[in-house]
């Protein structure tokens, strides 16, 4: 069972390096809109959003964006990132209290 947990806090992990992916692609998109990626960074940029889409436009579709005057901050990226932050957290302190 602890073998399954720290698993699955790693690949927690690893879903979380790819959220902020995502993140900073947005980002860079919303900053720089002539930005198109090049190369093997097409690749990359394509699977993270393939493997982030689900859950976010889940929540996009649960939770509109947030109109700050001619600004819309979306939230859901980073109520993912909360959720996976707290599934990591319990699930690192269920591996260590089986480990025992």
């Amino acid at each position: 069972m602890t073998s399954f947990l720290w698993i699955l806090y790693f690949a927690l992990f690893v879903y979380t390096l790819l959220l902020l992916g995502r993140l900073v692609v947005e980002m860079v998109q919303s900053f720089a809109r002539r930005w198109r990626p090049k190369g093997p960074s097409v690749v990359i940029i394509e699977v993270v959003f393939m493997l982030t889409d689900p859950p976010v436009k889940l929540l996009r579709r649960l939770i509109p964006p947030l109109n700050l005057g001619a600004v819309r901050l979306d939230l859901s990226l980073m109520i993912i990132l909360i959720l996976v932050a707290i599934g990591m957290q319990v699930t690192q302190h269920f591996a260590v209290a089986s480990g025992l």
